[in-house]
């Protein structure tokens, strides 16, 4: 029968691996900023594109660039087989969260506000950020019940 002191210490165990887990959660996320912004410029200022929909297929670029680094480094210890099944996953949770959360926010802070889209961007990615963590570590990589 564990003991309170063996309780409290493997809670303590779990708290300081879930944020391990969230610091290369955003290490990998500020990596996709990068991409994110990147591909946002390029379209909107190179190729005179709509802020609408190179939002959504700048996130696009950083959701794919964002799972394959998440499924290598952030979950690596998860990953396994399955990684097709997992990128659907992450596509519909993820996926889902960032374009929709980045779009309506882009329409709110770069349309209506009036800011700057890149700085618009980077706020929506921040607001979007802990939603995705948690759909990726609870839902997308979660831990595997072990025989």
């Amino acid at each position: 029968m564990p003991n309170a002191s063996n309780q409290r210490a493997s809670r303590s165990e779990q708290l300081r691996d879930l944020g391990l887990r969230w610091l290369k959660f955003n290490a990998v996320g500020a990596m996709g900023i990068v991409v994110q912004l990147a591909v946002l410029a390029l379209l909107v200022s190179g190729l005179g594109m709509n802020y609408l929909p190179a939002t959504a297929l700048a996130v696009e670029a950083a959701v794919l660039h964002n799972f394959v680094w998440h499924e290598r480094f952030t979950w690596r210890d998860r990953a396994g087989s399955g990684a097709l099944k997992r990128v659907l996953w992450f596509h519909l949770t993820n996926g889902t969260l960032s374009i929709g959360g980045n779009l309506a926010l882009m329409r709110l802070l770069a349309g209506w506000l009036r800011l700057n889209y890149l700085v618009a961007n980077m706020a929506a990615i921040a607001v979007c950020s802990l939603a995705n963590f948690a759909a990726s570590h609870w839902f997308v990589f979660r831990e595997r019940k072990r025989d």
